[in-house]
């Protein structure tokens, strides 16, 4: 398998099957103005159709939209296997990883308002981010590793957090003694919430110096945390005050409770119930951590306003969320050629792609040949549980999948994709 077909097989969540082949009917960056033939659209409705068919998934809820319409909205499937109650786009699905993208919108909120800024130190809100040090693996004549510990060569900063390159990861992927370290913590144990979180990890050692290399980890909910301390309420109440509220996400939140909302949740088939990542977040308990970084739930409904927001560049329904400087700040890459972060076997982004503030952005065709489909500039994000955003601002267009999934999803991502460009036409 490739390192860029692992790579995004374990991205936002954990390691899964090899995935389906890629044809070369599509074309990588098609010229915009492009638009869907319906026909050629059907084999998307085929495909989703096989999987409920053969067990594979439960359900899913698909929508295409361009030019402000939705070109394409099926669901499939049922929400759960035992009530067989048909997908629907009030059907609720956690959105894993995909919690990551709004909490990081928020972020960039909160510095056009002033309140952070990307040059921050983490330490100057959690004094104890001030001691980390950084585990450097040391082997021996006789083959044995050891971890020591050095101090920072410079302080992590918002920065790192929002790029992945803090040195914080997780422990339920890689082998090596810091990740081990991480799995042995114990970290998801008790009830806790982001402030005890944040201090749980400050006594782990970092992967890597703060900067030097893209890191998939917990430095999400850090940034969730230092959100909190400077607003001084949640990270739920910051979120509903700032973006789920005033864009109409009503049922997008860190639980599921109530008994009329238990009743649209989606859950896996049987068998692929494990979402691969270290631990279990109860959705249907609530605790005390709002886990910014995979705890999120939501639904079509909602959803779909949030990527139409990013599609229109930070704005929705006459509101602006992000203005067109911190739109574009957040857009850009920053883990390019000059940034001094290196990309190892686990650069989750992949193939083509660069790290922006909580999202990947398509900077180049990748080495693939052919290249993965898709446009220069597009923005993507996805999670453990099978859900999947893709925005091509070049192309006016979105496209979302909501399922639950875990085991299949990088297969079916994949061939979503790949049929939804195949799907446009000059």
């Amino acid at each position: 398998m490739s390192s860029s077909r692992l790579l995004r097989a374990v991205a936002c969540g954990a390691l899964m099957l090899a995935v389906a082949p890629v044809r070369a009917e599509a074309t990588f960056d098609i010229p915009a103005g492009a638009r869907f033939n319906q026909d050629k659209l059907a084999k998307i409705t085929e495909f989703f159709r096989n999987e409920v068919a053969t067990g594979k998934i439960a359900g899913a809820n698909v929508l295409i939209r361009q030019r402000g319409k939705d070109v394409y909205h099926e669901t499939f499937g049922v929400q759960d296997v035992v009530s067989k109650t048909p997908i629907s786009d009030k059907t609720i699905f956690r959105l894993s990883s995909l919690t990551k993208a709004i909490t990081s919108v928020v972020a960039m909120q909160l510095i056009q308002d002033g309140k952070i800024k990307l040059d921050d130190p983490v330490s100057k809100y959690i004094p104890s981010f001030a001691n980390m040090k950084v585990g450097v693996e040391k082997k021996a004549e006789d083959g044995t590793k050891t971890l020591e510990l050095v101090p920072l060569t410079r302080p992590i900063s918002i920065l790192d957090l929002m790029r992945h390159t803090s040195g914080i990861t997780y422990g339920f992927y890689g082998d090596s003694l810091v990740r081990k370290a991480y799995k042995d913590a114990n970290l998801y144990a008790g009830e806790f919430d982001l402030a005890e979180f944040a201090e749980r990890i400050a006594k782990l050692p970092l992967h890597n110096q703060p900067g030097a290399l893209w890191q998939y980890g917990h430095s999400t909910d850090i940034l969730a945390r230092i959100m909190e301390i400077v607003s001084g309420k949640s990270l739920l109440e910051i979120e509903k005050e700032k973006l789920l509220d005033p864009l109409g996400m009503t049922d997008t939140n860190f639980f599921v409770t109530e008994p009329e909302r238990l009743k649209r949740l989606a859950q896996p088939v049987p068998n692929d119930s494990n979402f691969r990542v270290g631990r279990e977040y109860r959705t249907e308990v609530r605790q005390k951590w709002e886990s910014a970084s995979g705890g999120m739930v939501s639904t079509m409904s909602d959803f779909s306003k949030f990527a139409q927001m990013l599609l229109n560049g930070g704005t929705y329904e006459g509101k602006t969320y992000l203005n067109p400087k911190t739109f574009e700040l957040m857009t850009s890459d920053h883990t390019g050629k000059d940034s001094g972060v290196e990309r190892d076997y686990f650069y989750f982004p992949g193939d083509g792609f660069g790290m922006g503030l909580g999202i990947a952005v398509r900077t180049d065709p990748g080495i693939a040949k052919p290249p993965p489909v898709g446009s220069l500039g597009e923005l993507k994000w996805d999670g453990a549980s099978g859900c999947y955003m893709v925005i091509d601002r070049k192309q006016d267009m979105l496209f979302v999948v909501l399922e639950q999934t875990p085991t299949e999803r990088q297969r079916v991502q994949r061939t979503l994709k790949q049929l939804v460009y195949e799907a446009m036409e000059n």
